[in-house]
C-alpha cells in the first residue's frame, strides 16, 4: 500500500510539472501577427442565391394562382376575377429561381440545398446571411423555425454545427467578447474564475452531458436522430466556441431579446433600444447586444426560445400569429489554433477567427386594406412596408451600379435592417434568400410584387469571401498530444502506477499476507481448543489491521500535507504570474497608447500634407478658372458688342419696314373710307330717286298732266376720278330704269329637303334684289354636329372681292351623310354665284377703250344689276 501512494504522488507531481511548463511556455511570448492577404484587383463575384418555396393551400377548394413548371421555374396566372390586360385575356408570367421547392418539400431537403453550405462556410471562417421574404402568411417563420417533428433551418443549422465541432470545443469563458465585435482569449486562471463565478450565480443553464429534450415542449423532438448531420472537414487543431444573440427590429428600432432587464411590477420600464456601431474593420454590429456562449444544441434552443417569447406578434385578418418585427438570430463561431504542443489554445488575439451566420425572419409585407389594421397595428404595418421598400431600393441601386457602371450611393442608412447587413452586400459573406409564396388567389397582387423583387435580386452580385490565412504551425498537433498522453499513462502503469487491473491483485496479496485462519469445525460440544485458537488468530488479524490502518492514516496525512504545500506553491506562482501579467498588460497598454498616439500624429501629419496638396490644387484650379472666366468674359463682351450693333441695325430695318407698312395701310384705309362714302351716297341717291319717282307718279295720277319730271342729277363722280379710279365695294343702282321682271330658273336650293344655312358673321348684308332665301333651313354661324344630323343638305355663304373690286357672293352647296364613326360629313356638289356689277365701271371701260358718247353711258347706267348662277364650273346670266 505504501508503494501505491508513492506512485500516486509521483504521478501528481509529474502532471503539475507539465501543466506549469505549458503555462509558462504560453505566457513567455506571443505569436507574431500575420498580415492578412491582399485583396485581388479582380474580385470574383457570385449572384445572390434566390430560392422559392410554395406553401400548401389552406383548403382544397381555394383557387390557386401559382404553378410549379420545373425545378427552377414557376408560372403565375391571374385569378378568374381579375383581368390582366386590356382585352380581358388572362396573362401568365413565368419566373426563374436557383431552385423551386414545391408543396411536398420536407424541411430536411430545404436545409440540404440552402442552409448546409452556409454552415460549412461558417466552420471555415466565412460569413453568411440567410433571410426569408414574402407576404404575410406565406410560411416564412415555419421555414426558419419549424415545428415539433419538423425543425426549420435554424435548429438544423445549430444541430449540424454542434455535431461537427462538439469534440473540439473550448471550455467556457476561454473566448470572451470584447464588446467591440471582437473576441479575446483568456488564460486558464481567468477562465476558471469566470466559471466559478457563473456556477455561484447560476445565471446560465448548464450544458447537458448527453442529447436530451429541450425544457420547453415547443422545441421538443425538433430533429430526429436519423436526420442529424455533421461536417467532415473540420480542423482538429483548433478550439471552437459558439456565441448566439437574438435581436428584433420593431418600428425601425433595435431591441435585444436576450437582455435580462430588471422587472418592476409597480412601474414597468419599456425595453431600451440599441444602436448600430462600426468596428475597426468597418463591420456593423449592435452595440451592447447580449451574446450568450452555448455548448450544445439544447442550450442554444433554450436561449432562442427565451428570446422568441419576447418577440412581438399579433393577430390580423390574414394571419393569426403575424410577426410585427424583423428578427435576426446570429450564430457567431470563434476559433483559434492550438499551440505547438497541441495542448492549449494559442494566446494570440490576432490568430482568433470569428465568423457569423445571420438567420433573418423578415416580417411579411401587407396591405392595410386587407388586414384592416388600426392604431399600433397600422403603424407597425407602415414601418414594415417602409423597411422592405428600402431593401428593394438598395437592391435596385446595387444592380444599377453593377450593370451600368455607375457609382450611386446605396441608401443603407434609410433602414436599420439594410444598415445592419450592408457588409454582406459589400462582399463580407454569402447571401441567400428564400422567397415564400402563398399560392392562393387573394394574394395575387402582393405575390407579383414579391416575384419582381426576387427577379431583380438575382441580378445583384456579391463579392466572394476570401479564405482565412493558414496558421504556420504543423498540422496534427492535437492528435500527437493525445498519443503522448496515452503513452505516458501506459508507462506509468508499467512502473507500478495506479490502474484498475492492479487494484484487485494488491487486494489479494494483502489478504494472503494476513495470518491464516485455523479449522473452525466444532465436532464435540466439550471442545475448548478450537474457539480459543480462532479467537487468537482473529486478534492477531485485528492487530495487523490496526497497524495497517495507522500506517495508512500517517501516509495519507503526509501526502495531504505535501499536496497542501504544493497547492500553496502553485497558488503563489499563479499569483506571481497574475501580477506579472497585469504589469505586462499595463506595459502593453502604455506601448499601445504610445503607438496609437504616434499613429494619430502620423495620420494627422499626412492629413495636413494632404490638405496642403488639396489647397494647392484648389488654388491652381481657382487660378485656372479665373483665367478661363476672364477670357470668357472678354469673349462675351465682344459678342455683346456684336449683338448690340446687330440689334441697332435690326431696329433701323424694322423701323423702315414699320414706316412702309404704316404708309401702305394708311393708303388702304383712305381707299376703303372713300369707297364706303361713295356707297353711302349711292344708297342715299337711290332712295331720293325712288321718292321722286313715287312723287311724280302720284302727281301725274292726281293732276292728269303729261309733263315728265326733270331727270335728277346723280352725284358727281369727279372725286372718284380724281382719286385714281378707285372702285366701290357696293353696286351702283340704276336711277330711272323701268321695273324689269326677268324670268329665272328655280334655284337648286328650293326643294323639300332640310338645309343647314351656314352664314359666317364676317359676311356683309347687301341690298340686292336677288337674295338667297332657303325654306326649311337652320341658320348657323358655325356648323355643328347637332345641326348637321337634322338636315340632308348644306349651303355655305361665301363672300370675296372680285377682280373688279365688287363683292361677290358664292353659295357652296353639298349633301350631308353619316360616317362610320357616328359623325357627319359634307360632300360639296354645286356652287351658285351672286355677282353685282356697276354700270359706271363698264361705261368707263368702254369710254376709255372705244370713246363712245354719254348717251351710251346713260343707257348702261339704266340697266339693272346682273346675277349669275354657277353649277359646277358653268355660269348663267339672268336677263
Amino acid at each position: 500500500m505504501y508503494h501505491i501512494f508513492i506512485f500516486i504522488f509521483i504521478y501528481i507531481l509529474l502532471c503539475l510539472t507539465l501543466i506549469l511548463f505549458c503555462f509558462m511556455t504560453c505566457s513567455k511570448g506571443k505569436t507574431p501577427r500575420r498580415h492578412g492577404p491582399k485583396k485581388a484587383s479582380n474580385i470574383d463575384k457570385d449572384p445572390v442565391g434566390v430560392y422559392c418555396r410554395i406553401r400548401p393551400l389552406g383548403a382544397e377548394d381555394e383557387e390557386c394562382c401559382v404553378e410549379m413548371i420545373s425545378s427552377s421555374t414557376i408560372q403565375i396566372h391571374a385569378p378568374d376575377g381579375l383581368k390582366a390586360n386590356r382585352n380581358g385575356e388572362y396573362k401568365e408570367t413565368q419566373y426563374s429561381f436557383k431552385k423551386v421547392f414545391g408543396i411536398n418539400t420536407t424541411q430536411m431537403e430545404l436545409f440540404e440545398d440552402v442552409a448546409r453550405p452556409l454552415v460549412e462556410d461558417l466552420i471555415h471562417c466565412k460569413n453568411g446571411l440567410l433571410f426569408t421574404y414574402g407576404v404575410t402568411g406565406s410560411g416564412k417563420t415555419f421555414t426558419m423555425t419549424g415545428s415539433p417533428g419538423e425543425g426549420g433551418l435554424l435548429p438544423r443549422s445549430l444541430d449540424m454545427l454542434f455535431n461537427s465541432i462538439g469534440p473540439f470545443q473550448a471550455k467556457r469563458f476561454v473566448f470572451k467578447p470584447d464588446d467591440k465585435n471582437g473576441m479575446e482569449i483568456q488564460g486558464q486562471v481567468d477562465a476558471l474564475l469566470e466559471r466559478q463565478k457563473r456556477d455561484s450565480q447560476q445565471s446560465v443553464p448548464k450544458t447537458p452531458s448527453s442529447r436530451q429534450k429541450a425544457a420547453d415542449p415547443e422545441f421538443a423532438d425538433m430533429i430526429s436522430s436519423e436526420e442529424a448531420c455533421k461536417s467532415e472537414n473540420v480542423d482538429e487543431d483548433c478550439c471552437y466556441s459558439v456565441f448566439v444573440s437574438y435581436i428584433e427590429v420593431y418600428n425601425n428600432y433595435i431591441y435585444d431579446l436576450l437582455e435580462d432587464a430588471p422587472f418592476d411590477p409597480i412601474r414597468p420600464k419599456p425595453p431600451q433600444s440599441k444602436i448600430l456601431r462600426e468596428d475597426q474593420n468597418h463591420n456593423m454590429y449592435v452595440a451592447g447586444c447580449t451574446e450568450v456562449e452555448v455548448k450544445s444544441t439544447e442550450e442554444a434552443f433554450e436561449v432562442f426560445w427565451k428570446g422568441q417569447k419576447k418577440r412581438r406578434i399579433a393577430n390580423t385578418q390574414l394571419n393569426r400569429e403575424s410577426s410585427r418585427s424583423h428578427s435576426v438570430f446570429t450564430v457567431k463561431l470563434a476559433q483559434a489554433p492550438l499551440d505547438a504542443d497541441g495542448d492549449h489554445i494559442l494566446q494570440d488575439k490576432n490568430q482568433v477567427n470569428v465568423s457569423q451566420l445571420c438567420l433573418v425572419d423578415l416580417a411579411g409585407s401587407e396591405r392595410t386594406s386587407r388586414t384592416r389594421a388600426e392604431g399600433s397595428r397600422l403603424r407597425e404595418a407602415g414601418n414594415i412596408n417602409q423597411s422592405l421598400m428600402t431593401l428593394r431600393t438598395c437592391m435596385e441601386v446595387l444592380r444599377e451600379n453593377q450593370m451600368c457602371g455607375t457609382n450611386k450611393m446605396v441608401p443603407y442608412r434609410d433602414s436599420k435592417v439594410t444598415h445592419l447587413f450592408k457588409n454582406y452586400f459589400d462582399g463580407e459573406g454569402k447571401v441567400r434568400m428564400i422567397v415564400c409564396v402563398n399560392p392562393k388567389a387573394d394574394d395575387y397582387d402582393e405575390t407579383m410584387l414579391v416575384m419582381r423583387f426576387a427577379e431583380m435580386t438575382q441580378e445583384v452580385e456579391v463579392a466572394r469571401p476570401v479564405d482565412r490565412p493558414i496558421c504556420g504551425l504543423a498540422a496534427g498537433r492535437r492528435h500527437r498530444n493525445q498519443v503522448f498522453r496515452d503513452e505516458l499513462s501506459r508507462r506509468l502503469e508499467e512502473q507500478g502506477g495506479p490502474s484498475n487491473a492492479d487494484d484487485h491483485g494488491l487486494l489479494n496479496q494483502l489478504i494472503e499476507s494476513l495470518p491464516a485462519l485455523p479449522p473452525c469445525e466444532l465436532v464435540d460440544p466439550a471442545d475448548d481448543q478450537t474457539l480459543p485458537r480462532l479467537m487468537e488468530v482473529l486478534e492477531r488479524r485485528h492487530r495487523v489491521r490496526q497497524m495497517m490502518t495507522e500506517q495508512y492514516n500517517k501516509t495519507a496525512s503526509t501526502l495531504a500535507s505535501m499536496l497542501q504545500q504544493l497547492d500553496g506553491q502553485i497558488s503563489a506562482k499563479e499569483t506571481f504570474l497574475h501580477d506579472q501579467r497585469n504589469r505586462l498588460g499595463e506595459k502593453d497598454k502604455v506601448i499601445i497608447n504610445q503607438r496609437t498616439e504616434i499613429e494619430r500624429l502620423e495620420k494627422k501629419s499626412k492629413t495636413l500634407e494632404y490638405k496642403i496638396d488639396i489647397l494647392q490644387k484648389t488654388t491652381d484650379m481657382y487660378e485656372h478658372d479665373k483665367r478661363s472666366l476672364k477670357h470668357e468674359l472678354e469673349t462675351r463682351e465682344q459678342r455683346l458688342q456684336r449683338e448690340l450693333s446687330e440689334r441697332r441695325r435690326m431696329e433701323q430695318r424694322m423701323h423702315g419696314m414699320v414706316t412702309d407698312t404704316k404708309l401702305k395701310w394708311e393708303k388702304e384705309c383712305e381707299r376703303r373710307v372713300n369707297a364706303k362714302q361713295l356707297e353711302m351716297q349711292n344708297k342715299l341717291w337711290v332712295k331720293d330717286e325712288k321718292l321722286k319717282q313715287l312723287k311724280a307718279i302720284v302727281t301725274e295720277s292726281s293732276g292728269g298732266g303729261t309733263e315728265r319730271p326733270e331727270k335728277p342729277e346723280r352725284p358727281s363722280r369727279e372725286r372718284d376720278r380724281n382719286i385714281g379710279q378707285k372702285r366701290s365695294a357696293s353696286p351702283s343702282p340704276l336711277p330711272t330704269a323701268p321695273p324689269v321682271h326677268p324670268m329665272h330658273r328655280r334655284s337648286h336650293s328650293a326643294g323639300g329637303d332640310k338645309w343647314v344655312d351656314h352664314k359666317p358673321t364676317s359676311n356683309l348684308d347687301l341690298d340686292t334684289v336677288l337674295q338667297p332665301i332657303i325654306p326649311n333651313a337652320i341658320k348657323v354661324s358655325t356648323p355643328n354636329e347637332k345641326a348637321l344630323s337634322k338636315c340632308q343638305k348644306y349651303v355655305l355663304r361665301h363672300q370675296e372681292l372680285a377682280s373688279d373690286g365688287e363683292i361677290e357672293t358664292k353659295l357652296i352647296k353639298g349633301n350631308v351623310f353619316r360616317t362610320r364613326g357616328g359623325g357627319q360629313a359634307v360632300q360639296f356638289t354645286d356652287i351658285e354665284t351672286l355677282k353685282q356689277e356697276c354700270a359706271s365701271a363698264s361705261s368707263r371701260k368702254r369710254r376709255s377703250g372705244s370713246g363712245e358718247g354719254p348717251a351710251q353711258m346713260e343707257n348702261m347706267e339704266n340697266r339693272p344689276p346682273v346675277a349669275s348662277t354657277s353649277h359646277g364650273y358653268q355660269k348663267r346670266r339672268k336677263p
